[in-house]
């Protein structure tokens, strides 16, 4: 069995400051920087995996190149593909259109032929991510097309070279809560498929688990518990099929997208038993002390395979599943009234790294009554700014309309509600929502959730220390320079700064 990578780096573009590396402290990185920044990642910081990105995003196709060009040393006493791994996540054809994915698949291939010349003995690319995976015959279709092109490629361009191989690993990325909750039927299809095309089951399975963009569509609340009925259905399959599972999570900064930083290790790992890898993304990296970051990379790496996974039952499950319902709904229909007057937020956001135009689950026209969705880093950093944090959006008026045994049942699933929602209410300005409200009756919801959340868990959601008074002094200009674009976005960058987290 191979090595199973604990911590994965990405490429998601959320620091607040200027990574450590960048000599001349720019806090974009570009396409140009991401070769040395995934060396950098394995050497320096000791992550076992690193996401290369062609979702979405321009991608260096001479990536293996690169790395074996310039840290040929480096690469020869560390392995990649056996001690170091990079994967790529793929573009969704069903999502995107498909020109990146012929190139990625051929550099899968064509870094294969280069390590051969290099006497290195791993393949070192063989493990791919389908972002947006919905159903099992998404995946066999990128095992098939892979395979035709390997053969294809093997027989026409390079035969004279040894053959290239046909598989590929493959990580079903699950986005919506509706598909993390139905995750299960997804493997066993998929499991199916594998056997009847490969005559085998696939060896072990890594299902990844997305928490920023179900947050954006279905808030926070729905998306946690959805992750945790994932998680849940995801080991049972295991403890079925017998196959191993190696659980993965992609999570931010804040608490609307994960809250994992150097300094939520130890409530992460209680909060999420059982996920194996967790994304280690650019604000984790930048936004804290180098050596806070190192030491929690290591303790990621030793604790997560001790964790052991926690079973929900049937009964709760389908409690659990109503609650999901519930809140999205509370949260969507307010998002719905919202959205028009964060528009200039938006557009303010400061970008950190190369980006197409926006895909993912809030893609390809989808948009909230006429206004497009911006990605969840955008979206989270917007609300943040203005002083109302995304994570209290429907958050009160959902626990109030629970039944004693179903609050019951949602506080102890999930740990650290009255904590998440604390360290989100740090950041309230209660009087930049009352103007908001004053103009738009939609806010008022936000205000209710407020006012029960506070009731029903015994908080009050205000600033706490000196740091997190003047975020609240800036979000308050925020939300009177909103029409115009530059001063914003400086404040959006002071405000980011101030909260370790662009968003």
């Amino acid at each position: 069995m191979r090595l199973i990578p604990a911590t994965m780096a990405t490429q998601h573009p959320d620091n607040a400051m200027a990574p450590y590396w960048d000599k001349d402290g720019r806090k974009f990185i570009g396409v140009h920087q991401e070769i040395d920044e995934a060396v950098i990642c394995f050497r320096d910081l000791k992550v076992s995996e690193f996401m290369w990105d062609w979702e979405g995003k321009h991608a260096d196709a001479a990536v293996i190149d690169r790395l074996f060009s310039g840290h040929y040393e480096y690469f020869l006493k560390n392995r990649l593909g056996r001690d170091e791994f990079l994967t790529f996540r793929l573009p969704n054809i069903w999502e995107e259109k498909g020109y990146s994915l012929l190139q990625a698949m051929t550099v899968i291939l064509t870094s294969e032929d280069f390590a051969r010349d290099l006497k290195f003995q791993d393949r070192p690319l063989f493990e791919v991510i389908l972002p947006m995976t919905e159903n099992a015959k998404q995946l066999m279709h990128m095992h098939e097309l892979f395979e035709k092109l390997a053969k294809f490629k093997s027989s026409k361009f390079t035969p004279d070279l040894a053959t290239n191989t046909e598989y590929l690993e493959l990580i079903p990325l699950v986005e919506s809560v509706e598909s993390q909750q139905n995750i299960d039927k997804l493997l066993v299809e998929y499991v199916r498929l594998h056997k009847v095309h490969f005559g085998r089951r696939p060896e072990y399975l890594r299902p990844f688990l997305a928490r920023s963009d179900p947050a954006l569509v279905a808030g926070s609340l729905a998306t946690v518990l959805a992750n945790k009925l994932a998680l849940s259905r995801i080991y049972e399959f295991s403890e079925t099929t017998k196959i191993p599972v190696f659980p993965i999570t992609g999570v931010g900064s804040l608490p609307f997208r994960g809250g994992l930083r150097p300094d939520t290790i130890d409530s992460y790992i209680e909060e999420y038993p059982g996920v194996r890898t967790v994304s280690i993304q650019s604000s984790f990296r930048y936004d804290h002390p180098l050596g806070s970051v190192k030491k929690a990379i290591k303790k990621l790496e030793n604790e997560l395979p001790k964790s052991q996974p926690k079973f929900i039952s049937k009964n709760d499950q389908q409690r659990l599943s109503e609650v999901i319902k519930l809140s999205a709904n509370f949260y969507g229909r307010t998002l719905n009234g919202i959205a028009s007057d964060l528009q200039p937020i938006f557009k303010a956001v400061p970008r950190r790294r190369d980006r197409r135009q926006h895909i993912g689950l809030l893609s390809y026209g989808r948009s909230v009554g006429e206004k497009q969705l911006p990605r969840a880093i955008t979206f989270t950093g917007s609300l943040y700014s203005i002083g109302v944090p995304p994570e209290l959006i429907g958050l009160g008026r959902s626990l109030k309309a629970l039944a004693p045994k179903e609050l019951d049942l949602v506080t102890k699933e999930y740990k650290n509600l009255r904590n998440d929602a604390e360290q989100a209410g740090r950041y309230l300005n209660t009087d930049n929502l009352e103007k908001l409200a004053r103009t738009n009756k939609a806010w008022k919801q936000v205000q209710i959730d407020i006012s029960n959340a506070e009731s029903i868990l015994d908080l009050q959601f205000r600033p706490h220390t000196n740091t997190e008074m003047a975020h609240r002094n800036l979000s308050s200009n925020a939300l009177i320079f909103k029409n115009n674009k530059t001063e914003l976005s400086k404040l959006i960058n002071e405000m980011a700064i101030l909260r370790k987290s662009l968003g």
